[in-house]
């Protein structure tokens, strides 16, 4: 192996938002994370909704107002014309 080009492999800590702290290695010092294995659904057996730019919202009123018969149609694209037609000319 060449020397001085690999990055140091030092102690860090990885935290997490509901306060768990775990102690590793890495080339990073401090790692902050979302979830950790103390907090995540699939662990844990708790469901916990994370919501990514309204999507739940989102969600939830386009079925409302497809429930109510009011969604908008969906967008067609013009017909295009077939090489049949065209040779009818």
């Amino acid at each position: 192996m060449k020397d001085k080009i690999h990055p140091q492999y030092k102690e860090a800590m990885i935290s997490c938002v509901c306060g768990e702290t775990i102690h590793t290695r890495s080339t990073k010092p401090v790692i902050h994370v979302d979830i950790c294995s103390k907090c995540h659904p699939f662990f844990t057996g708790k469901q916990k909704l994370i919501d990514a730019a309204g999507r739940v919202e989102k969600f939830a009123k386009r079925s409302a107002l497809k429930k109510q018969g009011k969604a908008k149609p969906a967008p067609t694209a013009p017909e295009t014309p077939k090489a049949s037609d065209e040779n009818k000319a």
